[in-house]
């Protein structure tokens, strides 16, 4: 079995969407002062790689920790356009995807859908309970049409409207 982590280091300053908080991670406890290692942690809850609740935009749906632990993990397959893609299996997108491809994406199925995918298509998907992955790296690693195993679990916020994940994909060794 093959781990391709997919997802983008998390660093001080790093590049976010504008208007969201910037990134900023310090070293508080060191060993040379107090025997261990600690960093305070201060970034939106939309940050790198990061999963989308329903309710990150759409008023009333449901938040992370009311979603299922098995929504956030299945059977997906890296799709281009152009192809026939699968149903009911989770859809990564190398090349963007618009609003023109929301009827097809919604016929197929998905439990989630992630890579380079337009703000209006991800708010349509999650108003229909797609779960969006954004922030993802790597996807160019993975095979065409061929599905892998794929693990992106948000961090337990209670009433969180999204989550940076480790999001990785497990590929069968030929």
């Amino acid at each position: 079995m093959k781990i391709i982590d997919l997802s983008t280091p998390l660093f001080t300053d790093m590049n976010v969407f504008p208007g969201d908080p910037v990134v900023k991670i310090e070293v508080i406890h060191t060993h040379d002062k107090e025997t261990w290692e600690l960093r305070h942690l201060s970034m939106g809850s939309h940050t790198g790689t990061h999963v989308d609740a329903f309710s990150h935009m759409h008023q009333g749906a449901e938040n992370l920790d009311a979603m299922p632990l098995e929504n956030f993990c299945g059977t997906a397959q890296v799709v281009t356009i152009n192809q026939l893609w699968p149903q009911k299996t989770g859809l990564f997108f190398i090349d963007e995807v618009g609003i023109e491809e929301a009827s097809r994406i919604i016929a197929s199925q998905p439990k989630f859908i992630g890579g380079n995918i337009t703000e209006e298509l991800e708010r349509t998907l999650l108003g229909k309970k797609i779960i969006t992955y954004t922030g993802l790296v790597n996807l160019e690693s993975l095979p065409r049409e061929k599905s892998f195993m794929f693990y992106g679990f948000p961090l337990k916020i209670q009433a969180g409207d999204g989550s940076p994940v480790r999001a990785v994909a497990m590929i069968e060794d030929d």
